[in-house]
């Protein structure tokens, strides 16, 4: 192994060559790895890289917003930002600050539907700070936690909420589409963010009881890249989360996928002055068959200026002004999109038009060879893109090991594109992307309703 040769971003330069002239890239890039786990169940992923005097610390808790109990929704959110509170060994605000004093990049935190995380990007040698700072919280959190901490994050999460969605142009009208397609009590229905009141009902108790339950090592992945040693890093690991106990096991979610049988059409006024059309499917779930075939069916039609939606709707009958397509990959069931802003004067109603006139195109004949070939040089483009930070390669790994439990699932991803023809799009649009299985929301100029403060 050549280690300070740039290898990923000569691989990633090759590749975004390759999607200009539509050739195939044979290779794949490897990312070699360990997997470990202490006795306290926390898994420990070490890629060592020394091309830059750089580590990357990414851990996954296996917990998101899916797993928020009925009346309190936003949650999984509200304790990402109660994380950062202070600890035991740390005021609120000195974790920052030591962590910008060592030189911090790319340092936050982030929750979705199936995980929550937490990652630096920092000098190598300042990996044992950041060791530290991350197994305090795991670690002694819970003792300091005051009703103070918590109004003060109730307080930020709902401002946010404010930002994101209330005041964000199309906020709601987004929201709505999965208020739409899964019923109240499927775990992906209210949306990360929740709502005031339930993120306001929250108590000490509660946030305490979720902590204990979910944020134990034995639901937690540890990933460090960058410039290690492997054997001195899962000594250091050992060091600062060994100490901990295992909690209760946490099972896996067990929900069906709601069955949509026949169209649903919703209007939603939102303070906007042009319309948008938001259609939305159940898919299969991620990195099952078809996950792969609707990824480049979204790239297809709404991936960039050469994508179908955006030639006709955009250039050709120039009735929109943006249009997005896209597959995104769940869990417990995955959602199809298609997202298309009208032109000024231009109605929801003749966009939708012009949308089910491009899926039926694509239901109706297989795509060109060669259009299928550019999508799929565009994905594997923005996947070797994403390898070239450690900070990416981190994540990527906790990724692969949180939805597969195999950390180099790369490979296999690649060629499950590599895999897909014109006929299997059609195929698995005909199957999936029913007029009839759908979703669509109609964004249109009007007073909002944000529901109960």
């Amino acid at each position: 192994m050549l280690k300070r040769l740039p290898l990923l971003a000569l691989l990633a330069a090759s590749f975004a060559a390759a999607a200009a002239t539509l050739a195939r890239p044979a290779d794949v890039p490897k990312i070699p790895y360990q997997k470990h786990a202490l006795k306290n169940g926390l898994e420990v992923i070490l890629v060592e890289d020394r091309s830059l005097p750089l580590v990357a610390v990414n851990l996954w808790y296996h917990v998101g917003a899916a797993n928020e109990a009925p009346g309190r929704t936003g949650f999984a959110h509200l304790f990402e930002h109660m994380m950062f509170a202070a600890t035991k060994h740390l005021p609120r605000g000195m974790a920052d600050n030591l962590l910008e004093a060592a030189g911090v990049s790319d340092s936050n935190g982030s929750t979705s539907f199936d995980r929550t995380n937490y990652y630096d990007t920092l000098p190598a040698h300042q990996l044992e700070l950041a060791l530290w700072i991350h197994s305090d919280r795991m670690g002694y959190l819970i003792e300091v936690l005051d009703q103070t901490a918590l109004a003060n994050q109730q307080d930020v999460v709902r401002n946010e909420r404010r930002q994101r969605r209330e005041n964000q142009p199309y906020g709601i009208v987004e929201e709505a589409l999965w208020h739409n397609l899964f019923p109240v009590s499927h775990p992906y229905h209210a949306v990360i963010m929740g709502s005031h009141a339930d993120i306001q009902a929250a108590t000490l108790t509660d946030i305490k009881d979720f902590f204990k339950l979910y944020y134990r090592p034995n639901n937690a992945t540890l990933t460090i890249v960058g410039d290690i040693d492997k054997g001195k890093t899962l000594a250091l690991v050992e060091k600062y989360f060994g100490r901990f106990r295992a909690g209760d096991e946490v099972k896996p979610l067990a929900v069906p996928t709601p069955i949509v049988t026949a169209e649903k059409q919703v209007v939603i006024e939102d303070r906007v002055e042009l319309q948008r059309v938001i259609m939305g499917w159940h898919t299969a779930k991620i990195y099952t068959p078809g996950d792969a075939e609707l990824s480049l069916a979204g790239q297809i039609l709404g991936g960039g200026k050469a994508s179908r939606l955006y030639r006709s709707l955009v250039y050709e009958k120039q009735i929109a002004q943006d249009v997005s397509a896209a597959q995104d990959s769940l869990q417990l069931g995955s959602v199809f999109t298609v997202d298309v802003t009208a032109r000024p004067g231009r109605s929801a109603r003749e966009i939708e038009a012009a949308i089910d006139e491009e899926l039926e195109k694509l239901r109706a004949s297989p795509v060109e060879g060669e259009e299928l070939e550019r999508a799929r040089n565009m994905i594997e483009t923005s996947m070797i893109a994403g390898l070239q930070k450690v900070g990416g390669r981190a994540d990527l790994l906790n990724h692969y090991n949180h939805y597969t439990g195999d950390p180099g699932y790369f490979a296999r991803e690649l060629a499950a594109y590599r895999r897909v023809t014109p006929a299997d799009i059609q195929r698995v649009v005909n199957e999936q992307l029913k007029k009839a299985a759908r979703v669509v929301i109609h964004g249109v100029p009007g007073t909002p309703n944000f529901g109960p403060e």
